[in-house]
């Protein structure tokens, strides 16, 4: 498995991503049986150390967990027994899906945008009617069943995800509900 381990604005030592590497690398292990890569990012809130991690699977699945202290290591093990228990919660309804799967998830590309919003407090007329786009980035749309798309969405704590459905080969999205449900749109 790759590891990136970075801060934000601070400085990380060896020591500590030795100890991320063994101790999520161990932690991952035991729950998925082909991790690719995993992203940890520790960074400072005020007085306390938020650890950030990201572990990315063959299936195609992504794990995000994140976690607070006061110091940097406890929030590490804080993080690193979210994402455990995480992929604990999911390791009966992960083998089920991929059982039969034998090749890994297709993904394809797409764009994402992110639109500017007025600021508050102005009401004025716009020049004209075309959005003011702020980013354009670069999106995976994975090919999916519709359980694996609830379960991707769960895991990666998203409340929206895009995927094509693989029984049908179009584009759906499944999202959370305010009353706590998953919503499918089926187009």
């Amino acid at each position: 498995m790759r590891y990136q381990i970075t801060g934000k604005q601070i400085d990380i030592g060896e020591a500590l991503q030795t100890h991320v590497k063994g101790e999520l690398g161990s932690a991952v292990a035991k729950y998925a049986e082909r991790p690719t890569d995993a992203q940890v990012v520790f960074s400072k809130s005020a007085n306390e150390f938020v650890c950030e991690a990201t572990v990315h699977l063959s299936t195609g699945l992504t794990a995000q967990a994140k976690g607070r202290a006061h110091e940097i290591y406890e929030s590490f093990e804080q993080c690193r027994e979210k994402m455990e228990k995480q992929l604990r919660r999911y390791k009966r309804r992960l083998k089920d899906h991929y059982k039969d799967r034998t090749e890994p998830v297709e993904l394809f590309g797409g764009s994402s945008y992110i639109l500017a919003s007025e600021a508050e407090g102005e009401e004025s007329e716009p020049e004209s009617l075309q959005p003011v786009i702020i980013a354009e980035i670069e999106a995976r749309i994975p090919s999916l069943s519709v359980g694996e798309a609830v379960m991707q969405m769960e895991l990666a704590g998203a409340p929206v995800l895009v995927f094509r459905n693989e029984a049908k080969n179009g584009i759906n999205v499944v999202y959370r509900r305010d009353d706590g449900n998953i919503g499918w749109i089926d187009p």
